[in-house]
């Protein structure tokens, strides 16, 4: 391998883009000081070299991971590229260099400190994912479901995929307010499209009903004698609680309609949670 380190890398920010700029570290026999994506800071006073994205390459970058570095590494990787770690694919190459020499076994070389951040990023990944499938907080719009998140990693597929199991027949969008990107997932099909903010309609009398009764529900099952806020905080960090409908102050118990009082717009027909709330 040469000791180049005069060149950077520019690709198209998909992962299939920077599968190719692994491919042409390889054959080209480089070692790209940085590797970043259209948009991203660039080392101006180096070479400059943009990797297209080609599907052939890619492909054959991804079968070569799990074949001989295993299927853990691959979603190692892949988790590790969703990540908001700086200089990731500079990582994910030198994981991978090293992937091909030891195989398998470079899951466990931790000592090492590409192994260490990839790992650590892929964690960081699926951890945040795994409470953002909690956390989301859907509304109804016209019989759509939307929500609004501010991640710090690139969550989305993951959370598409996981909420298109648990609602397959409904359509749904997912606003991340972070990179201006938003989850649409309809009819068993799901894209991820720019969007530069979430204008979503007035809620109607219907979910603004829904939302109240989650929060007085939300309300009541706390015990105000084990009330433990440093534990609510590491279960539920802070950082979530913006777009938590049970957080929302026009959301408090208090704007409840009273018992026997209707909005002549709210559900003609009374729901069992709404016989329910009252006797909270």
């Amino acid at each position: 391998m040469s000791d180049r380190t005069d060149v950077v890398y520019q690709y198209d920010g998909s992962f299939e883009g920077m599968l190719c700029c692994v491919f042409r570290a390889f054959y080209q026999r480089e070692d790209p000081l940085f590797i970043f994506s259209d948009g991203g800071n660039q080392a101006t006073f180096l070479k400059t070299v943009f990797v297209p994205t080609e599907a052939e390459k890619a492909a054959r970058v991804l079968r070569s991971i799990p074949a001989k570095l295993g299927t853990d590494a691959l979603s190692c990787v892949e988790l590790a590229f969703l990540s908001c770690m700086e200089e990731k694919e500079a990582a994910i190459l030198a994981f991978l260099r090293l992937g091909y020499q030891n195989g398998s076994a470079v899951m466990r070389m931790l000592a090492e400190p590409c192994v260490h951040k990839v790992i650590a990023a892929a964690r960081n990944v699926s951890g945040e994912a795994h409470l953002f499938k909690g956390f989301v907080r859907f509304s109804e719009y016209g019989g759509a479901l939307a929500a609004e998140i501010a991640p710090k990693n690139h969550v989305l597929p993951l959370l598409g995929r996981h909420f298109q199991i648990r609602m397959p027949e409904q359509s749904f969008l997912i606003f991340d307010q972070t990179r201006k990107l938003a989850l649409v997932c309809s009819g068993g099909q799901s894209m991820i499209l720019p969007m530069e903010q979430a204008q979503l309609p007035a809620p109607s009398e219907r979910e603004l009903f829904y939302r109240r009764l989650w929060t007085r529900f939300y309300d009541a099952v706390g015990i105000e004698g084990r009330a433990n806020p440093k534990c609510r905080m590491t279960h539920m960090p802070m950082r979530f609680w913006a777009n938590m409908t049970e957080f929302q102050p026009e959301n408090r118990p208090a704007t409840l309609p009273e018992t026997g009082r209707r909005s002549t717009s709210a559900p003609t027909v009374e729901h069992p949670a709404e016989s329910a709330v009252r006797r909270l």
